[in-house]
């Protein structure tokens, strides 16, 4: 999924698949396990294999790298795009009431691994 017009966001997000769970909010239905294609502070894209209507809020949890905790957020749905017709979708989520342990984990992460991009490029 490629943008070309302004940035948009207001926090920096990394290319990067991490491994996440996720559910839609409420419901008794098993977890589902995915990755995300970006992931950020304010929210991530997150490879789904099913279509989700604009405001649906999931919990998530996201495995990052060096902590051994899962991080469990709240999301809302911004988007889902078809990438695979009725198999593989691009799932746009902005994240809901994010703790700042989790902000602070997050932006570690994120700046890591900015600066880890910018040497190998």
């Amino acid at each position: 999924m490629s943008y070309g017009g302004p940035e948009r966001r207001k926090h920096p997000r990394i290319d990067g698949k991490f491994v996440v769970s996720y559910r839609i909010e409420k419901e008794s239905e098993h977890p589902h396990t995915s990755q995300t294609r970006n992931i950020g502070i304010g929210g991530m894209v997150l490879t789904t294999n099913r279509s989700f209507s604009s405001g649906t809020i999931l919990t998530i949890d996201i495995h990052l790298p060096f902590i051994t905790e899962k991080m469990n957020i709240k999301g809302q749905v911004l988007e889902s795009k078809e990438i695979v017709k009725d198999l593989i979708y691009d799932t746009r989520i902005t994240f809901l009431n994010t703790n700042p342990n989790s902000i602070k984990t997050m932006n570690d992460t994120v700046s890591y691994y900015q600066n880890y991009q910018k040497n190998f490029k």
